[in-house]
């Protein structure tokens, strides 16, 4: 890459890294703003659910704008709003305020990560890409697993609204670099906004994530699931709608997500191995703390403590992965990383009661290594596979899978083990042992499914030459 390039993406890559952290950080100060705030815990939820709510509306919609405003427009948009919305969850005087401030720190977020991909696929050699690609997974998958842990270290010593505080600095820091020395990267072009669109995109991604995070929840209570269906059918109902909107849009070049990117095998592939990943990373990220410390009966810290290897063996692992990938291409990464993912997740269905804690850390240190070899081929491969000027559109949909994916492993595991210790024989359902048999259920139902990655990584192919610039032409 040119020096200029280079520094653009690093810059990316930084603000990205800090923008995603936030989307977990929060899940830990449950305890601490149901304190602070008196607020249930179904309520506190909310702070992480509307991160995630938000995210899904917006990240579909940025394939579009990306194609229509400069690189530094979209970067100083999507972190002015990341550091406005920081700043007013740090002086939030109450829950309203702080969901609010929440809502808008996704808006930018959600514009950042569709950006960086779009960039580096622009301005990197194809021949290089998997190194640099390596580099944005740290930011995807590591930060989100990073946000419990430096969550529970802030929080060891200080109250919940540190959490911003600290972040906001940097916030401030890159967007002010961003100002003074980030360049324009790409030619925009003008086109109208499709209005119906949008409202179909909101509705159908707003809806579906908004049902899903709610099926914990409703599980607890008889009849209460309906209240989940119910968003997820019209979100369902709105898809379609949406999808077929888009595909009558195509036609004429003005699609709001272009569809086409899905006339790559290559890409279709990747997305539905990348939401089985997501879904794997997420139902164990929220399942694994709530094991250790209502089974185990560890510290929150301690948990923390626990997932922070694997997380910083992803990051570490990223960048070699991301040159193996350039020198023998996706399966030959696949193939082994989703063996191991599954093979690490079937471990988990071992978990009981009488577990010893150095169990816990040495699945999810086979789960991370099985990730690590994942994520970099999936990402370089499915927008490799695409024509440059699909680039925007193929970073909204794989944003898109991954927050509509980890949603559904979230409200997966959470029910099923929710049923599992509801039906359990040894004890009421907030006993340590009928929960144990739920955390089993949840993890032996997200095992099986981990099974289907496999025959998938098996037909992964990787994209060569002028043929992986032909798709949507």
């Amino acid at each position: 890459m040119e020096p200029a390039h280079r520094r653009a993406v690093s810059l990316l890559l930084v603000s990205a890294f800090v923008v995603i952290l936030n989307e977990t950080m929060m899940s830990v100060a449950v305890p601490q703003l149901m304190a602070d705030l008196a607020i249930t815990a179904s309520t506190a939820q909310w702070v992480t659910a509307a991160f995630m709510l938000t995210m899904a509306v917006v990240i579909p919609i940025t394939g579009f704008v990306l194609q229509r405003v400069t690189t530094r427009a979209a970067f100083l948009t999507a972190m002015g709003l990341f550091s406005v919305g920081t700043l007013v969850c740090a002086l939030a005087p109450g829950f309203v305020v702080l969901v609010l401030g929440r809502v808008v720190q996704a808006s930018g977020t959600a514009i950042m990560m569709p950006l960086l991909m779009t960039t580096v696929m622009t301005v990197t050699p194809p021949a290089s890409r998997g190194r640099t690609m390596g580099n944005i997974s740290v930011v995807i998958s590591v930060a989100p697993a990073l946000g419990p842990t430096v969550s529970g270290f802030v929080l060891g010593v200080l109250d919940w609204r540190w959490l911003f505080v600290l972040v906001l600095p940097i916030a401030l820091g890159a967007f002010a670099l961003g100002a003074a020395r980030l360049t324009n990267l790409t030619e925009p072009r003008y086109a109208r906004v499709d209005v119906l669109s949008v409202g179909l995109a909101a509705l159908a991604f707003g809806g579906i994530v908004f049902g899903l995070s709610r099926f914990g929840e409703a599980s607890h209570a008889a009849g209460g699931l309906v209240g989940a269906w119910a968003p997820v059918v019209v979100g369902a109902a709105a898809l379609s709608l949406f999808i077929a909107r888009q595909l009558w849009l195509q036609r004429r070049d003005a699609a709001l997500l272009d569809l086409r990117t899905f006339t790559s095998p290559v890409f279709s592939v990747a997305v539905g191995l990348m939401g089985l990943s997501m879904l794997a990373l997420f139902g164990t990220l929220i399942l694994l703390p709530y094991y250790t410390q209502n089974v185990l009966g560890l510290a929150a810290l301690t948990t923390g403590l626990l997932v922070l290897p694997g997380g910083v063996l992803m990051g570490v692992l990223a960048p070699g992965v991301g040159r193996a990938y350039d020198r023998f291409g996706a399966r030959r990464l696949l193939v082994p990383g989703t063996v191991l993912v599954s093979s690490a997740v079937w471990g988990m269905t071992t978990l009981d009661e009488r577990s010893a804690a150095w169990h816990v850390l040495v699945l999810h240190v086979l789960l991370s290594l099985g990730l690590a070899l994942t994520f970099t081929p999936l990402f370089t491969a499915s927008l490799g596979s695409l024509a440059p000027r699909l680039y925007s559109h193929g970073s909204a949909v794989v944003g898109t899978v991954q927050q509509v994916a980890g949603a559904a492993g979230t409200a997966l595991f959470v029910t099923v083990m929710t049923a599992g210790a509801l039906a359990s024989t040894r004890g009421p359902a907030t006993d340590v042992l009928a929960v144990a048999d739920g955390v089993h259920d949840a993890f032996l139902v997200g095992a099986v499914l981990t099974l289907l990655a496999i025959p998938a990584a098996l037909a992964m192919r990787t994209p060569q030459g002028p043929a992986a610039h032909g798709a949507g032409h």
